[in-house]
């Protein structure tokens, strides 16, 4: 684990004729690939039959033109990137889940992490049901499949599911007839949807996939808020908003999504270089130029820069062809991996006082070696300056942090921290400051900062799943 990273993307695209809707879903996941590199798919609706494909890698690599041919034309399909956190890797757990029930098909993508998914899963297994998957999505369908057998419609199976299921879930469900779009009553991870020229809607986690199909932004789901699609047009249905404070996780505009992407109102690009900003005004500091760590610490950087007069430059070149996320089989691999995915441009360090800027810190050993990366270039003093609080606990809500035991910051002072990773002196971002660079001072706020400051919005479960850290760590040691 080199940094931070988050559980999936959903794109759902819906329209009043069949048409080629598999390669605009793949245009919509391509657009979400930074949110989940370890797996994808697509389920295509052709008039209630489900065509459908999944596997581990990339979206370019697991959808070839022939593949994408054979999913045929449908008037709905749903897509799915995905980096679990709960749930292992295999081709089992990519998603969309697709169901077969006594009253139909169901398929289904979901962002996030249920908090009571274990008690949900004995619940079910209980009951007979047979798992496939090690994942709470699978939990989710179960749920929601429990509920339709009672219930009148899809819709309404999904309004029952919402009082069992609790935590962080924006789904996109699709039945032969419906497309829905749901978030959870906290509204933790971002949905939204647009309207594409001939009148089709489209469904996703950003708006910028939304950009990738040429469709207008409409607005974002409202947190508790079911949309359904159907050939009648779309209804809201509201019975769970309201019930819950809002409370959109923070450090997708820190780190998740793509700067490009619009997320309730606000520019992910702006809010970075707010962030950056409020950097400078925390933690001042005499030198000669700002770099961020490419790419998640750009905007913050030039944000630094302009807040502190001093100069922004491109301190690092980043090769191209890795992803966001470079997979190391081991730690001697891992020892590596920043050299081969970032390489210090020397002209611009050597002999001068830098401010490097990134966007976390969470075990230190990533930023450890990119210090060193400027040392080695030529770098007189570096000061480490980070556009988020300090993670000091573990969240339950979809983002890869499960475990204090492994967080630096747990078991060390800032001062301490500095001196691991090789600075002259290192600068988190407050708490205070993390809640206002959505929209500045005017900012409604409404934002998940328990990882920050342990001000949890929903009960901790008592039951997780064994931390990812820990799973890496016992790996490398093999």
């Amino acid at each position: 684990m080199a940094g931070l990273r988050e559980e999936c993307g959903v794109f759902g695209i819906f329209s009043y004729e069949p048409r080629d809707v598999a390669r605009e879903a793949y245009y919509g996941l391509f657009a979400l690939q930074h949110r989940g590199q370890e797996s994808c798919g697509i389920v295509v609706n052709d008039d209630g039959i489900f065509n459908f494909y999944k596997d581990i890698g990339l979206v370019n690599d697991v959808f070839s033109r022939e593949r994408l041919d054979s999913l045929g034309k449908g008037n709905m399909a749903l897509g799915h990137v995905r980096y679990g956190t709960t749930g292992a890797t295999d081709r089992n757990n990519a998603q969309p889940i697709v169901v077969n029930h006594i009253k139909g098909r169901m398929a289904l993508a979901h962002n996030g992490n249920l908090t009571n998914s274990y008690e949900l899963r004995r619940e079910l297994e209980l009951k007979g049901s047979i798992f496939h998957t090690t994942s709470d999505t699978e939990v989710i369908s179960y749920i929601i499949t429990e509920e339709r057998l009672a219930s009148p419609s899809i819709e309404d199976a999904v309004n029952r599911a919402m009082n069992r299921i609790k935590g962080a879930y924006s789904l996109v469900i699709m039945s032969p007839a419906k497309m829905i779009a749901v978030r959870d009553e906290n509204g933790f991870r971002p949905l939204c949807y647009g309207k594409m020229p001939d009148g089709s809607y489209v469904i996703a986690s950003e708006s910028c996939a939304l950009d990738s199909v040429g469709a207008e932004f409409v607005r974002d789901i409202d947190a508790g808020e079911i949309l359904v699609f159907d050939q009648s047009g779309i209804k809201s249905i509201r019975d769970h908003c309201g019930k819950a404070p809002h409370k959109l996780c923070v450090f997708e505009y820190v780190y998740f999504a793509r700067p490009d992407s619009v997320i309730e109102g606000c520019c992910v690009h702006e809010a970075r270089s707010r962030a950056g900003a409020y950097l400078a005004l925390e933690y001042p500091v005499q030198a000669d130029v700002v770099v961020g760590v490419p790419d998640s610490g750009l905007d913050a950087a030039i944000g630094y820069s302009k807040q502190s007069g001093i100069p922004y430059e491109i301190g690092f070149i980043k090769n191209k062809y890795i992803a966001r996320t470079f997979i190391s089989p081991g730690q001697k691999s891992r020892m590596n991996k920043v050299k081969i995915k970032l390489n210090p441009i020397t002209g611009v360090v050597s002999g001068k006082r830098v401010v490097l800027i990134d966007d976390s810190i969470v075990r230190g050993t990533t930023s450890a070696r990119i210090v060193k990366l400027l040392r080695d270039a030529g770098a007189k003093e570096v000061h480490m300056r980070v556009s988020a609080p300090a993670f000091l606990n573990p969240c339950y809500y979809g983002t890869d942090i499960d475990s204090r035991e492994n967080l630096i910051a747990c078991h060390h002072t800032v001062e301490e921290t500095a001196k691991l990773i090789g600075a002259d002196s290192l600068g988190y971002l407050s708490v205070d400051s993390v809640k206002r660079i959505a929209c500045g001072e005017k900012g409604r706020g409404g934002y998940c900062t328990a990882c920050f400051d342990g001000d949890y919005p929903t009960e901790i479960p008592s039951q997780t799943q064994k931390s990812r850290f820990e799973k890496k760590i016992s790996e490398s040691k093999k």
